[in-house]
């Protein structure tokens, strides 16, 4: 008697199926803003002081001085006696001035929109991804 040994066997094939499609789009968008920029600049007054004054004999000649925020440069002038004589000073101030500059700009913001869509050949339900809310502009 023969008994006939019978073996089955399995055979495992993986294939590419799709399931949905996605599709972004994407919209760039742009907006004038004014940018405020703090500056910073600096202004000197230069004023011409009359002085007509002798150096002392002996005395010597005056030299740069401050008095504050003032610079005080004294100007001489060699006379025939050989004496000093102070003829003007020049005072110089500086001032900080803080202004403010306006500068448009041009911003640019992207914006994604993604929309699900059924596979071929199935029912056409495309909706829009609940998951990422849109931005309000």
């Amino acid at each position: 008697m023969v008994i006939p040994v019978i073996e089955e066997q399995a055979i495992i094939n993986r294939e590419v199926v799709e399931s949905g499609r996605v599709r972004l789009t994407k919209t760039v968008h742009e907006r004038e803003e004014l940018l405020e920029l703090p500056l910073k600049h600096e202004e000197v007054q230069v004023e011409r002081v009359p002085i007509n004054q002798y150096v002392a004999d002996g005395a010597p000649p005056p030299g740069l001085r401050y008095d504050g925020d003032v610079t005080i440069i004294p100007v001489l002038r060699e006379v025939v006696v050989t004496r000093l004589l102070v003829v003007e000073e020049i005072r110089v101030t500086k001032r900080t001035i803080n202004t403010t500059h306006s500068q448009p700009i041009t911003l640019l913001h992207e914006d994604v929109q993604v929309v699900r869509e059924a596979p071929l050949g199935t029912a056409p339900a495309a909706t829009t991804d609940p998951a990422r809310p849109r931005p309000t502009e």
